[in-house]
């Protein structure tokens, strides 16, 4: 079964706590800034982490706090695997992925925990 891309065309985030799932993600930190990408069973949880420093690390060192992109998954296994091919792309395409979905670049986390 194909990934489920978290930001709809509508703008609408196809995520709630309930429906908690295998998820990559996309973090900026700003418009064509610095990325990382993530994977993770908790995308609330863990963005909470990233936004609020919680953890050592990549996005806390570089400020990569904007959410702005990310798939639901099926399986772990398959959320693994899409994130270790988005890691080894180029950086214009992991640009395209997101401007794509997400044009303007929204740090859209305040849509998936509504």
């Amino acid at each position: 079964m194909p990934a489920e891309a978290g930001i709809h065309n509508d703008g609408s985030i196809g995520v709630s706590r309930a429906s908690m799932r295998p998820c990559v993600y996309i973090m900026a930190s700003k418009r064509n800034g610095t990325l990382y990408i993530g994977v993770t069973n908790d995308v609330v949880r863990r963005v909470w982490e990233h936004k609020n420093n919680a953890v050592d690390g990549f996005t806390k060192k570089y400020g990569v706090h904007m959410l702005v992109y990310y798939e639901l998954h099926e399986t772990m296994p398959d959320a693994i695997l899409r994130e270790k091919q988005m890691k080894r792309w180029n950086r214009a395409w992991k640009i395209e992925l997101i401007q794509g979905s997400n044009p303007e670049w929204r740090d859209v986390y305040q849509d998936i925990i509504t």
